[in-house]
């Protein structure tokens, strides 16, 4: 493993356990024997306040490479969820998690949950991953928001 990686990410989860973002989570995931994997991470997101996905609370699986931060982690909802931007293996698709679009060495995971909690309420519709959301989205609104206030409600714990 990279001493860079493993570096960042340390001061990550300490910034993270100083400072928490309320309804988020974030934090490494522990290998088989009980130790922290610190290049796996498990995520929360709440939907945001007065949109279609409030109420949900969205989990999701970070994986960190050994080029971290040079490289973004790889991003995926598990399970997947129901959006234009996120492929059906529940791989997010977005510009600031795209080494050639906007990823930056200095995005933090705290920037990238809520680049993604924003996402979910403001599909990129010009880069779509999923059809069936993507046509819709961009055909049939009410069905779609349907469709997500029943994924949010299926979230609830």
């Amino acid at each position: 493993m990279s001493g860079i990686a493993i570096s960042r990410l340390l001061e990550e989860r300490k910034d993270w356990r100083r400072k928490p973002m309320f309804g988020f989570s974030a934090r490494p995931s522990k290998s088989p024997d009980g130790s922290l994997n610190l290049m796996k991470w498990d995520c929360t997101i709440p939907g945001l306040k007065n949109t279609i996905w409030e109420h949900g609370f969205y989990t999701l699986k970070m994986s960190f490479s050994d080029n971290y931060p040079s490289s973004p982690p790889r991003v995926q909802f598990k399970p997947p969820i129901f959006h234009p931007n996120i492929y059906p293996s529940g791989t997010v698709c977005l510009s600031i998690l795209d080494e050639s679009k906007g990823w930056q060495s200095s995005t933090t995971i705290k920037q990238i949950l809520i680049g993604i909690q924003y996402l979910l309420n403001e599909p990129n519709i010009d880069d779509p991953a999923q059809m069936e959301a993507y046509q819709l989205y961009t055909r049939d609104r009410i069905t779609y928001n349907k469709r997500v206030r029943e994924q949010a409600q299926a979230t609830i714990k």
